[in-house]
């Protein structure tokens, strides 16, 4: 089952009283923390955004993030222990925590020195993602950058592919299932997700996810503690047994503010969708818009009790 242009499946969208509705609007409205000044926010065109002057605040700091050296200098040392032994995860935990007080760019700074070029990074393209897209182009543009492209994801999502690629030079990488939609709901008699998201995740993320991760070292998340009960456990870095990889997760400590203070700030592009009521996106089928005084994940797999598609559940 191909997903129809956004335009001609209004159907699928549940109507949201506050769609049209961007993150300013809100703050006018009192439903949300104004980030600056509303007179200074420009947001950016399809074509690449124009930087204003106030703007500049943000990339002083990022400059500043990549002359700071370790806050320890047992930080860039190599972990001596066995990858995934109870030795590795204790010395990721002693860094973990002496990472909690450094900022997002020092973090990144830190694990493109000691995992390139075995570092990856993940990203659905989320204000989040887009952040960490934003400091790694300043601090480690090398770093491969991959989206899990299910084949259900909305256009608007796929359309920052080329946005990314125009703002930044960076090529996102697009990893796919073996098999198409098409394939995969034939074998399935119709679309799994319907009766069985948890399958569906598996096959066309987490299987995708454990193919990507051969060769590599860690890979980057964009988490935040505050978005779900398994989220709030993560620590900076840990040891991700799923996938036989470091995890590293820099915005754990930011909240919603501060990822759209950054992105208002910066004129970083984001998803339109986000306009429309949609606080969380994945694949069509399985979002929805939130409604005014719900969860920003309410929207994700609405009906059911599942809450996380099993790439950053906790273990």
């Amino acid at each position: 089952m191909s997903r129809q242009p956004a335009y001609s499946r209004t159907s699928s969208r549940t109507p949201n009283p506050h769609a049209g509705m961007s993150y300013t609007d809100e703050v006018r409205m009192g439903q949300a923390s104004p980030p600056i000044e509303p007179s200074i926010i420009k947001f950016p065109s399809a074509t690449g955004a124009r930087r204003d002057k106030n703007d500049s605040r943000i990339n002083d700091r990022i400059a500043e993030g990549r002359a700071l050296a370790p806050r320890n200098a047992q930080m860039t040392q190599e972990l001596a222990a066995t990858p995934g032994s109870p030795e590795f995860i204790a010395e990721l935990a002693a860094r973990s925590q002496e990472l909690e007080g450094a900022s997002p760019t020092e973090i990144l700074r830190w694990a493109a020195g000691r995992y390139a070029p075995g570092l990856t990074m993940g990203t659905a393209f989320g204000p989040e993602g887009m952040c960490l897209i934003h400091m790694l182009a300043q601090v480690a543009p090398q770093t491969i950058i991959f989206n899990l492209e299910t084949g259900y994801q909305f256009p608007e999502t796929l359309a920052l592919v080329e946005r990314v690629h125009e703002r930044y030079g960076i090529a996102i990488q697009l990893e796919r299932p073996e098999q198409t939609v098409e394939e995969y709901e034939k074998i399935h008699g119709g679309p799994l997700y319907k009766i069985n998201p948890d399958q569906c995740c598996m096959d066309r993320k987490l299987r995708v996810l454990e193919r990507v991760a051969k060769g590599k070292s860690a890979w980057i998340s964009a988490i935040r503690r505050d978005q779900s009960p398994d989220r709030s456990v993560a620590s900076i870095v840990g040891w991700d047994k799923k996938f036989g990889l470091v995890k590293v997760n820099p915005l754990v400590n930011w909240t919603k503010q501060d990822v759209w203070k950054l992105i208002t700030q910066e004129n970083i592009p984001y998803n339109p969708l986000h306009d429309q009521g949609y606080t969380s996106i994945g694949c069509w089928p399985c979002t929805r818009s939130v409604l005014f005084g719900e969860d920003e994940r309410a929207g994700r797999w609405s009906g059911t009790a599942k809450t996380e598609c099993g790439l950053h559940k906790a273990d």
